[in-house]
């Protein structure tokens, strides 16, 4: 049997308003066979997205095919009418997006989206596309499956909302699915039980992907071959195990040499005694819905939490996915305002919404969320986006305004020439770090990171975590770190505590990572993280004490 996939020459383009062409893909070319998973690999901004789109004959917003062929099953995805193209998606190639809170309809019930190309395809009856749709989302391992896809998407976690736009990608019985960055949002744990399910599924019905990541360690686990891309150019092919332990490209190297932070070279200066830390949470308890006779919210999230963060260090905040991580995160910073307990900077009680804050108040305390596509304004360039808290929080304007949103971008790594563009004309990892250099506008003493390094890859995450430690010497700045990424936390955390439903349930510093006298849950969470070898995965099937705690979380 031939290749389902056969890419060759593949030139993506773009033009400037000035008319200038700007080369994005240059030229590159692979193949896919049926059933067989292909990893694409690189840092921001390498193509690796621009790439897999194709599949779909889909070009970015400003975007062109300019030359070079995609054959999916024979057909040339550049050659087909858009209405040919429109019978293909969803039915012979799927997409897993990067974002699913962008992916989908705030106002429409789960359920609905999942069986929606179903509908557009006239697949099967509505009751069967709802019956197999909730067998996708049992076997996604996805909490109460009978009755999640009934609710809203704001009524699920990010990662819970994840595994649900893979199970609308699915539901057509795909032969290709392009999975780009279909785990950035989940913990370890989850993160085990979905690479399980995306390799049942995939094995079993030999279905063929293209796995779009930055995570090596994931990319160990589910590809069959890796293409290693810089620039728009692939710097190197090969099976997974031979890029793993002998990798040929120098670039291929400094992706691994990337992989994961170095704990002692991230490691914070002892602090300094302080009378009193500068962040401090009593006893907060926040959640969603109404609040009951009891001044208790008709969801609560999170129950009763304590921390505390003193000058100069970092705490991190670690827990799988709905376990009130980004909720807590919220709490602080008052969008979602708790329903009783106390938040303290530097030993003065804040108003618990932000609405009833001072301006003064505000700026201290910023917060990077974790999906940059909802929380990016798309109508808006770059250089707006950034000068609006220059103007709000610090009055400048004109030069001064312009001379430090070159600073900002400077200080994230990115080009200057970007902030005339919008964010849907940037990768994943470029809007990212606009994020963060809108946070740093506000010269804040405190930023909440909610999974800040989750959508960059190990080149840029170990350079952005560089770039923090840097700015809390320069500017005395101090982090919660909220994020699945186990050593990532340890890298630049001093403190770790860890979440489960709604509580923190443990506390310790660095130093007692790995100890054995571990809540049970924690220790599970250590033990989920990847390793980066391709057999790890299958490993934990022979590991009955892991499979067994992950089953019963």
């Amino acid at each position: 049997m031939g290749n389902l996939v056969e890419i060759r020459d593949l030139k993506v383009g773009a033009t400037t308003d000035a008319g200038r062409r700007v080369d994005i893909i240059k030229g590159v070319s692979f193949d896919i066979a049926p059933g067989e998973i292909v990893a694409l690999i690189g840092e921001s901004g390498s193509g690796k997205t621009t790439i897999a789109l194709t599949l779909m004959g889909y070009a970015r917003m400003g975007c062109a095919i300019q030359g070079g062929s995609v054959r999916v099953g024979g057909r040339d995805m550049t050659q087909l009418s858009e209405k040919e193209r429109a019978a293909v998606r969803g039915t012979e190639v799927a997409y897993v997006p990067q974002s699913a809170a962008a992916a989908f309809n705030p106002a429409m019930r789960i359920i609905d989206q999942v069986v929606e190309v179903s509908r557009i395809h006239g697949l099967m009856p509505d009751a069967q596309a709802r019956a197999r749709a909730v067998e996708l989302f049992r076997a996604l391992s996805l909490p109460n499956p009978d009755t999640i896809g009934d609710r809203y998407p704001h009524q699920v976690s990010g990662g819970q909302l994840q595994r649900l736009s893979a199970a609308m990608a699915l539901i057509g019985d795909p032969k290709l699915v392009i999975f780009d960055e279909p785990t950035t949002a989940l913990d370890v744990t989850t993160q085990i039980e979905v690479l399980r399910a995306f390799k049942a599924v995939m094995k079993e019905r030999r279905i063929a992907g293209v796995y779009v990541s930055h995570d090596l360690a994931v990319v160990a686990q589910i590809a069959d071959r890796i293409v290693v891309l810089r620039g728009g150019e692939v710097q190197e092919i090969g099976a997974t195990a031979d890029i793993l332990s002998a990798p040929a490209h120098p670039y291929t190297r400094e992706l691994l040499a990337a992989f994961r932070p170095s704990v002692d070279a991230q490691a914070a200066p002892a602090p300094a005694a302080v009378a009193q830390p500068v962040l401090e949470l009593r006893d907060v308890v926040a959640g969603y819905g109404a609040l009951k006779s009891d001044g208790a919210p008709t969801i609560t999230i999170v129950k009763a939490v304590s921390l505390s963060l003193e000058a100069g260090r970092n705490l991190g905040v670690i827990g799988e996915s709905g376990c009130g991580k980004s909720t807590l995160a919220r709490a602080i910073a008052g969008i979602l305002p708790p329903s009783s307990g106390d938040i303290l900077f530097e030993g003065k009680s804040l108003p618990r919404a932000a609405k009833d804050r001072t301006r003064e108040q505000l700026r201290q305390i910023q917060i990077v969320f974790q999906s940059a596509d909802t929380a990016l304004n798309p109508a808006k360039s770059i250089a707006e986006i950034l000068g609006r808290p220059l103007a709000f929080y610090h009055g400048l304007k004109g030069r001064e305004a312009q001379a430090r949103i070159d600073r900002l971008l400077d200080m994230v790594r990115l080009p200057r020439a970007l902030q005339e563009r919008r964010p849907p004309e940037l990768s994943g990892g470029q809007k990212q770090r606009v994020n963060l250099a809108r946070a740093l506008a506000a010269d804040p003493r405190i930023i909440l990171c909610d999974e800040i390094t989750s959508a960059l890859d190990t080149v840029v995450a170990a350079a952005i975590i560089d770039l923090l430690k840097e700015l809390q010497r320069e500017l005395g700045l101090c982090y919660v770190f909220i994020s699945h990424d186990l050593p990532t936390v340890q890298a630049i955390c001093d403190e770790i505590a860890v979440m489960y439903a709604g509580e923190k349930i443990e506390q310790m510093p660095r130093s007692r990572v790995g100890a054995r006298d571990h809540h049970a849950y924690t220790k599970l969470l250590f033990a989920s993280v990847p390793k980066l070898d391709p057999q790890w995965l299958d490993s934990l099937e022979r590991n009955p004490e892991l499979v067994a705690a992950l089953a019963r979380r």
